[in-house]
């Protein structure tokens, strides 16, 4: 059964880093488009950045410049690199494995991102 377990968050300053991290398992990695996405309450989950498996990457266009997605297929990892944070920021970010063709998608549990001073 296919997992992804994510790892990172935590409270940072506006203007901070943070590395988002995201380990994958039981599925066919290189099989699949990663992305990351965010909520916050109330509002609907955005896509915040994805990568295919050849390297073909998308951005909101809010985190451009300031976000960086990347993978590792030999790893089944994928991470976001998030600089210059701002408490707009702030959201749950999950962790997200699709394979269209196929109509499969999972997702992590989830891991808290606060931008606070």
């Amino acid at each position: 059964q296919a997992q992804l377990v994510e790892s990172g968050g935590g409270l940072v300053q506006p203007g901070g880093s943070l590395n988002l991290s995201c380990a994958a398992s039981g599925l066919t990695f290189s099989h699949y488009v990663m992305g990351w996405y965010r909520q916050t309450p109330g509002k609907q989950r955005e896509l915040v950045a994805d990568i295919t498996s050849d390297g073909r990457i998308n951005y909101l266009d809010s985190v451009k410049g300031r976000f960086t997605i990347s993978r590792d297929n030999a790893k089944n990892a994928v991470s976001l690199r998030m600089n210059s944070l701002k408490p707009e920021d702030t959201a749950v970010y999950y962790c997200n494995a699709r394979f269209t063709r196929f109509g499969l998608t999972y997702w992590g549990q989830g891991t808290q991102v606060a931008v606070s001073s």
